[in-house]
């Protein structure tokens, strides 16, 4: 094991193909960039794919339902347009190894491009560099960042801790102590959710106090034990930013341990099914949804672009909202045509 993660290490520091023109990415700032509702008018009716087009996916885990939920997005996109896609993911977020082998065994494999979702923003840089020598195209899919990455597909991690913030904002006026559930350290998404959130609070006149910011690992047993570290702590608190809604889960079982339902917000990300569920309910206040499933299609759609060489911008940015219990229903209500009323939204924000 040892022996593989030294190589692993090596491949990324000797490889020259990593000393790419490539400035490093920055999905969340990158100028070079459109929004997901422009692809069509801006490029035009999605094209026919070369004979013998096949796609491979490689996620971080589907122990947790927003990568299973990606996973179907592809799947659903290559189906429509007579791709055939596999999607494959490491046994766990921690398995940085068994993530860079998969997606090493699909560039053997020959797919005609690769749609990477990488544990950190390191783990799977030896794989973009092989496939490049491969001549394989390489789309970096939510949410860590490889910095290398030629194309990127997702949305703007930041903006999902400044739209809790701002909820905090509005909603609690008299401001008052919060805390943050991080995800893996380091990981880009995890800085800049985090980043996101403490900044925007920060210039609200210093009304609230960040008293707790710690790793949750996207665990939810290991957000529990925080969360009911830092309750114990400071039982006056008024809420918790989680980086994920399975961390987020994990909190509100802290806070109902804790009697504080009701009083203690708490916000996660992705927008999971189990946190609509919660939400219905009255015990998590919210999630910043990023529609995985339609992020799937979306990602699927530029990478097979990408084969039939369109000349996409390096970043596509894909939809995100908060969700609340005063919203819920206009996102996930029976009947919504969910992409209908995010273009909706994406008209509405210009």
């Amino acid at each position: 094991m040892k022996a593989l993660l030294l190589a692993g290490v090596m491949t990324l520091v000797l490889s020259p193909l990593a000393a790419q023109d490539l400035k490093p990415l920055n999905s969340d700032s990158e100028p070079d960039r459109i929004d997901w509702s422009q692809l069509a008018a801006k490029f035009g009716p999605f094209p026919k794919m070369p004979a013998g087009t096949k796609a491979g996916g490689v996620s971080k885990t589907l122990t947790n339902e927003y990568w299973r939920l990606l996973g179907q997005g592809y799947e659903a996109f290559g189906k429509a347009a007579g791709v055939p896609v596999t999607y494959q993911a490491a046994q766990s977020e921690g398995d940085q190894l068994g993530q860079l082998s998969i997606a090493e065994n699909m560039i053997t494999q020959g797919y005609s491009v690769l749609l990477l979702s990488p544990q950190t923003d390191a783990n799977l840089q030896p794989a973009l560099d092989e496939a490049k020598a491969a001549g394989i195209p390489v789309v970096n899919v939510n949410d860590a960042v490889i910095p290398q990455a030629a194309h990127y597909v997702g949305n703007v991690q930041r903006d999902n801790g400044v739209r809790v913030a701002r909820w905090f904002i509005a909603n609690r006026p008299a401001g008052g102590k919060v805390a943050v559930i991080e995800g893996q350290a380091g990981v880009y998404a995890a800085v800049q959710r985090t980043d996101g959130f403490k900044a925007t609070l920060a210039k609200d006149g210093s009304k609230f106090q960040v008293v707790a910011s710690v790793p949750g690992n996207w665990d939810r047993q290991l957000s529990y034990d925080d969360a009911t570290t830092i309750l114990q702590q400071h039982p006056d608190l008024v809420g918790f930013y989680c980086n994920n809604d399975t961390m987020a889960l994990g909190v509100v079982e802290a806070v109902k341990a804790a009697g504080l339902l009701g009083k203690v917000a708490v916000f996660g990300t992705d927008g999971i099914s189990d946190a609509y569920v919660s939400i219905r309910a009255g015990e998590l206040t919210g999630t910043v949804d990023s529609f995985p499933v339609l992020t799937g299609e979306i990602a699927m759609e530029a990478a097979l672009r990408i084969v039939a060489k369109e000349n996409l911008p390096r970043v596509v940015a894909t939809p995100q909202a908060l969700i609340t219990k005063d919203n819920v229903e206009r996102y996930k209500g029976q009947g919504v045509d969910e992409r209908k009323v995010l273009i909706e939204d994406a008209a509405a924000s210009k």
